[in-house]
């Protein structure tokens, strides 16, 4: 072959190979672009990664326990909210730059389709319905639409930061690494609005405190009872 045809074809691979890892480091820059503000959906334990099961597993797991709430990462718009074989009773998010997110294995939704959620808001509670073994969460992301093939599947460790099996991972927080020191910091917002499905026990876990201490800062009654948008303080 001459050497100017092979120079050629060698370029073209050269090429395309940089193309390659162009679109890849764009996608990338996208994905953190899209996602930055996102927060993790479910207080809990990793118990299966991205890819797992021979390839074949697109999402993450977060085990916990039984009616804890999940909540949206980012505002979206609920574009299914049904009950399947497979998945449970599963909750499909659409957010801006066309991504979706999933939810299932739920014991409960509580958003129906077409409903808009703001971020942070509880949209079901931790459940074991569907193909599932356990109290967990099956949380997907999706660039772009959502197919059975599941070809537009995004590790959520590419968005949330990469976390071992076994990892306590924290809810509303912003990555799977925040440690619990990190999550009662002073630092932290002293208030707290209540979303559905909150309890006084849950958010003193979720803040580092006791229900003791928010029920006296709060001046709440002896059954402490508390209603969705409702102020609490945190901390004095």
């Amino acid at each position: 072959m001459n050497r100017w045809i092979m120079a050629g074809l060698l370029v073209s691979i050269i090429w395309f190979y940089v193309e390659e890892i162009s679109i890849a480091a764009g996608l990338e820059d996208r994905i953190q672009t899209a996602t930055g503000s996102w927060v993790v959906p479910a207080d809990g334990v990793v118990s299966d990664v991205f890819s797992s099961r021979g390839g074949t597993h697109k999402g993450m797991d977060i085990a916990g326990a039984l009616h804890s709430p999940v909540y949206a990462v980012e505002e979206g718009k609920v574009i299914k909210s049904y009950y399947s074989d497979t998945y449970g009773h599963v909750v499909f998010l659409k957010h801006s730059y066309g991504f979706v997110t999933v939810y299932a294995h739920l014991q409960k939704r509580d958003v129906l389709q077409g409903a808009t959620v703001k971020k942070g808001e509880v949209i079901g509670s931790m459940g074991s319905t569907g193909n599932s073994t356990g109290s967990h969460l099956h949380f997907e992301v999706h660039f772009g639409d959502w197919t059975v093939t599941k070809e537009n599947a995004v590790d959520p460790f590419a968005i949330f930061g990469n976390a071992l099996i076994g990892e306590q991972v924290y809810a509303l927080q912003p990555s799977l690494n925040q440690t619990a020191e990190a999550v009662a910091s002073p630092r932290q917002l002293d208030k707290y609005i209540v979303q559905k499905g909150d309890t006084v026990w849950s958010i003193s876990r979720k803040h580092g405190t006791t229900v003791e201490k928010l029920a006296e800062l709060n001046g709440l009654n002896e059954d402490n009872i508390i209603v969705v948008n409702q102020t609490l303080i945190l901390k004095e």
